[in-house]
């Protein structure tokens, strides 16, 4: 036989819980004190002798909510009792935004160097690695390939670590493609791995982009192999101008004859200081 499913029995109104709307604003009221109560705006049967009476919040923080007053009563009682006070939102009601863990809303903008992450064991960028115990000689190589490392990058990972590098500052510029790439840089340092064929480490102190990872179809001002144009001064400086038609040109005399000339002139000053001593010496003796 086909199996049917648990039926649930519909509650039955109760006549006395539902004429209990002073009662159950009455409860109302005394917990929004001061605040007032609304109009009543619902009544729910919860279930057998127990039910909820409902009233419009007038609160302006509380848009859209309304008090829940649960009323309840004793089998064959006449009287119904209030059993709690609470508010709830109805349609349209303005409430918080849905709860995000912190480890989930945590953004990586957000890290600094100093904060410590919480281990988070089912990472899809990671996969298991291979531990290494022996003492293998090319244990450095072993160690370089993710051996030894209990976890390592997944193709995952891999793929969202090339894709976030690409599409950053770091990665091409729009437009047409430049002469001078990174992949033609002397400063670039190649990485290892499957991903040498898309970035490198750019190693140039005087660029923006010096110990981060750039894609090898980026560019910068800081190519090695860039250069600025030889533009002239702005300012050249021009030679003076003279007017020679103001000036007699005298030519400059030769080393040899300004040497005779000097030679000259000593001959004539010694001829007359001699000239002098005879002439002195001829009028003592006429004395």
């Amino acid at each position: 036989m086909p199996k049917t499913g648990a039926r649930t029995r519909a509650v039955k109104k109760d006549a006395v819980l539902e004429a209990a709307v002073d009662v159950a604003r009455a409860g109302a009221e005394a917990v929004a004190y001061p605040r007032p109560v609304g109009e009543h705006v619902g009544f729910e049967m919860v279930s057998e002798r127990l039910a909820t009476h409902f009233f419009a919040s007038t609160d302006a923080g509380y848009v859209g909510w309304c008090w829940a007053v649960t009323v309840a009563r004793v089998p064959r009682g006449r009287i119904a009792t209030v059993c709690e006070v609470d508010m709830t939102p109805r349609e349209g009601a303005l409430l918080a935004p849905e709860w995000v863990p912190w480890e989930e809303r945590l953004r990586p903008s957000d890290v600094s160097r100093d904060d410590v992450l919480p281990y988070k064991a089912d990472d899809e960028r990671l996969e298991q690695g291979f531990e290494d115990t022996s003492e293998d000689p090319d244990l450095p190589v072993v160690r370089e390939l993710g051996l030894g490392r209990p976890r390592v990058l997944s193709e995952t990972g891999r793929s969202q670590a090339a894709k976030r590098w690409y599409e950053s500052e770091r990665g091409p510029k729009s437009g047409r493609r430049p002469r001078n790439t990174c992949s033609t840089c002397g400063f670039l340092m190649k990485m290892s791995g499957g991903m040498r064929t898309m970035f490198g480490v750019c190693a140039n102190e005087w660029a923006t982009d010096d110990g981060a990872v750039v894609s090898l179809d980026h560019t910068c001002g800081s190519h090695s192999e860039t250069d600025v144009p030889k533009n002239g001064t702005a300012w050249p400086v021009r030679p003076s101008r003279v007017n020679e038609g103001a000036l007699d040109a005298e030519p400059m005399p030769r080393a040899a004859e300004k040497d005779s000339d000097e030679a000259g002139a000593k001959q004539a000053r010694d001829a007359t200081h001699a000239e002098g001593e005879r002439e002195e010496a001829t009028q003592s003796e006429a004395d």
